[in-house]
């Protein structure tokens, strides 16, 4: 199964695509409603739109043989830490190995926000090409990799 943290996916008809391939079930998890393909893979959960939410809605239904796609550092911490394989939009792949440094990179950046009084220090680059390709490549490979 494949759980797509929704709200903010740049990458919905990519996910789409690969998982129909592969013949996997895919779960869009949002605070809203989405437009879908109408087929019997493809399957959204709407939840409230408390605070953490979709995030806890994920990560309960994570486990071994699941595939999360996210870009939620901290969601990506619980769904590793549950067993799942969790892959960014951008096609990184995060891991138990590399997940604590990049809980602290993100605390970090949110620190020198908070302190630079409104001033921008600039955000993510712009979604590009390359990105939607390599999260192309890394879906595959995730998939593949998925224990059964």
């Amino acid at each position: 199964m494949i759980l797509v943290d929704a709200d903010a996916c740049p990458v919905k008809q990519e996910a789409i695509r690969v998982a129909l391939r592969h013949q996997q079930s895919i779960v869009f998890v949002a605070n809203q409603g989405l437009r879908l393909p109408d087929h019997p893979l493809i399957r959204q959960f709407t939840v409230s739109d408390g605070f953490d939410a979709a995030d806890d809605a994920i990560a309960e239904a994570s486990g071994p043989g699941v595939l999360v796609i996210t870009a939620d550092i901290l969601l990506a911490e619980r769904c590793l830490k549950v067993g799942a394989a969790v892959l960014g939009h951008r096609g990184d792949r995060f891991t138990m190995d590399g997940i604590g440094g990049q809980i602290a990179t993100r605390a970090i950046m949110a620190d020198l926000r908070a302190g630079l009084d409104g001033q921008g220090i600039g955000g993510q680059r712009p979604f590009s090409k390359g990105d939607r390709s390599r999260f192309l490549e890394a879906m595959e490979t995730a998939l593949r990799q998925l224990p059964r």
